[in-house]
Parts: C-alpha cells; sequence; structure tokens
C-alpha cells in the first residue's frame, strides 16, 4: 500500500479517537456528567482544563520521545493512554476520580500529534506531506462527528459510550504497531532546542488565543445548548454532529494556505470561528443558529489547528514534531486556562457576556500574524 495512504488511514483513526473521543467528547457529555456527579460551571472549567492541561504536559515529552524512540512506539502508547483515561471516566464515582481520569485521557492527543508528524516526515514523499499531515489532522472532526449520533443513540449514557471508546483506542494501537514506521530515516537533533525567531513567536501568540477561545464550545457547547435552548442531554449530539462534520474540511487546510497564503487564511478561520462561537452562546439563539454556528466553529477550528500544523513544520522543517509541538502545545495552553475562566465568566456574567469576551480574544489571534510578509505553501 502506498506510504501516504497507510500512514494518512492510521494517523487520521489514532486522531479521531484520541481528540473526537478522549478529549472533546467530554463537553458533548458534560450536562449528564454534570447532573450525576454535581459539577457546576465553576468545576466543569477546571476538570475540562484538566484535560487540556494533560494535553500540554504529554506533547512535551511526545515531541521528545518521538525523536529518540521514533514515531510507531508513542502512536501506540497514545492510543493506549486514551483508552486507559476513558475507562477512567466511564467509572468515575465522584469528581477526584473523573478529573484524574479526563487529564489522562486529554494526556493522550499530546501524545497523538507528534509522532504522526515524525511518521509522515520519514515515509512520505514530500510533495505529499502538507496534504496528508491535514487529512491526518482532519481525523478530529470525523471522532466528534461519531461521537453526536452516539450520544443521541444511547441518550446521554456516557458511561456506555466511554467505554466503547476505549475498546476502538485498543483497536488502533494494534493498527499503528502494524502500518507505522519505528525509527527515523534523518539524522536527530537530540539536545540542540529550536531558534525561537520571529515567526515562532506568532505561532506561540496566535496558538495561544485561539485555543483559549475554543473552550466557549468545545467544553460549554453542551451546557449554551441547555442554557440557550433547553436542551437534554442527548440533544446536545446535534451541536457534535455539526461541529464534526463541518470539521471535515479541515483536509483542506493546506489546499487554502497554498492558495491565498497564510495570513489571508488564518484572518479568515478566525471570523469564521467567532461568527459560530456567537451563533451558539448569544442571546436569541435558535436551532438552527446553533447548528450553523456549530458547522462554521468546527470547520474554521479544524482548519485553523491544520494551519498551525503547518506553520509549525515549516517553520522547523528538520524537526517537524518539534514545530507541531509548539503550535499545538499553545493551542492547549489556551485552552487551559480559557476552560476555567469561561466557566467562571460563565457563572458570574451570564453566557453572553462571557461568549461576546472569548469571540473577541479569538479575532485577537489575527493580530499576532499581521505583518508576516512570506505566505507558507
Amino acid at each position: 500500500m502506498n506510504k501516504a495512504i497507510s500512514i494518512g488511514a492510521t494517523g487520521f483513526g489514532i486522531i479521531a479517537v484520541c481528540y473526537g473521543f478522549a478529549r472533546f467528547a467530554f463537553g458533548l457529555f458534560l450536562p449528564e456528567i454534570d447532573q450525576q456527579l454535581s459539577l457546576g460551571p465553576t468545576l466543569s472549567g477546571v476538570i475540562s482544563g484538566g484535560s487540556f492541561l494533560g494535553y500540554c504536559i504529554a506533547i512535551v515529552a511526545s515531541a521528545a520521545l518521538t525523536e529518540r524512540i521514533g514515531p510507531r512506539f508513542v502512536a501506540v502508547g497514545a492510543s493506549l493512554v486514551a483508552a486507559l483515561g476513558m475507562v477512567g471516566i466511564a467509572t468515575a464515582p465522584n469528581a477526584i476520580w473523573l478529573a484524574c481520569a479526563v487529564l489522562i485521557a486529554g494526556s493522550s492527543t499530546g501524545l497523538a500529534s507528534p509522532p504522526m508528524a515524525a511518521a509522515v516526515a520519514t515515509a512520505v514523499k514530500a510533495q505529499q506531506q502538507n496534504k496528508t499531515n491535514a487529512t491526518i489532522n482532519a481525523g478530529t472532526s470525523v471522532g466528534v462527528a461519531l461521537s453526536g449520533p452516539i450520544a443521541l443513540l444511547i441518550t446521554g449514557e456516557w458511561r456506555l459510550a466511554f467505554g466503547g471508546f476505549a475498546c476502538v483506542a485498543v483497536l488502533m494501537a494494534l493498527i499503528a504497531a502494524i502500518t507505522l514506521p519505528a525509527t527515523h530515516t534523518k539524522p536527530l537533533h537530540r539536545r540542540r532546542l529550536p531558534q525561537f525567531d520571529g515567526n515562532i513567536w506568532r505561532l506561540i501568540i496566535a496558538a495561544l488565543l485561539m485555543g483559549a477561545a475554543s473552550t466557549t464550545l468545545w467544553s460549554f457547547g453542551g451546557k449554551l445548548g441547555t442554557i440557550r435552548l433547553g436542551w437534554e442531554s442527548s440533544d446536545v449530539g446535534i451541536l457534535w454532529i455539526a461541529i464534526g462534520s463541518a470539521g471535515i474540511a479541515g483536509a483542506f487546510s493546506g489546499n487554502l494556505v497554498s492558495r491565498f497564503g497564510l495570513n489571508a487564511t488564518h484572518w479568515l478561520l478566525l471570523g469564521l470561528m467567532s461568527v459560530g462561537m456567537l451563533a451558539v452562546g448569544f442571546d436569541g439563539a435558535t436551532e438552527a443558529t446553533t447548528f450553523v454556528g456549530g458547522a462554521l466553529f468546527g470547520g474554521a477550528y479544524v482548519l485553523l489547528t491544520g494551519v498551525y500544523l503547518i506553520w509549525g513544520v515549516n517553520a522547523l522543517p528538520d524537526r517537524p514534531a518539534t514545530g507541531l509541538m509548539i503550535g499545538f502545545l499553545m493551542i492547549a495552553v489556551g485552552q487551559t486556562a480559557g476552560a476555567p475562566v469561561f466557566g467562571v465568566m460563565l457563572d458570574a456574567f451570564g453566557p453572553t457576556y462571557a461568549v461576546l469576551s472569548f469571540a473577541v480574544i479569538s479575532l485577537l489571534a489575527g493580530l499576532a500574524r499581521t505583518g508576516q510578509k512570506a505566505a507558507l505553501a
């Protein structure tokens, strides 16, 4: 089988499981989890932030491990960690247990991304790498989209859902062990730190702000649907279907950057993400605006992560795992801070003020790229 196809398909599946199931499905089932474990918005935000914190720690470790032991073992480990965390969520008897399990599950996403970037750089032809990376990254959307109808079918039985997700994660670990390259074919740079030039600092700021803004729907989309529309927990699956289905467009992020340049693409997607957040959370939201807003958010978010992936890999072409790590780490740092802050604002000021504030944060991320002349192809 063609290396680009086999690695792309395996990476797509691992990202779908780790991001769509282990990390972002928590927001989908949050209303039902909240009802059973009596969390409240502030504690929900803190627990959601724990998922992103686990990601931050894991992605740094993953980049270093990938450069030392190769992508196969790290990718297999990511799938198994996802399974462990989701088993913990499925069996959680209280908030403390849940917080620990969410942190473990969230860390799997940090482990998953760097080995996939390294596998692509190692075994895929140069002219196919941007497209393959973008396709793998779009796996997030399929995981999110699939979790929506699953929630509808099992009427909010979140423990059963996470148990099933854990089984899929184990299966993906077996597939990764068979298909991914075990070692690098290029010399490794194990001790040299990357040079943080102006381009890298712009990436850090932009990804940080975008990540913080994105917690509006990733962590509180279900809660906003409950507040604005009186949705039951199972109804939130409709929003997740919209977010995930539209996010499949993330596979085309490489094409957009090549055609329009990184700066224009970046601004457009940040604007669409902000509009999507407002359509879901603002006063007067309807089921139609919520569905459209979720689609705008999902498509824009996954395309933006593809943009940051391409930005980071091109900024450090000799160290693709580290280049990806920097952008994705900053998204997660923003999410770690953003989730509890949004929860506090939602408690104190209500959804309109919280959503509007975070939509502005999303737009501010565009300023970090303004003035950068070179567009990434």
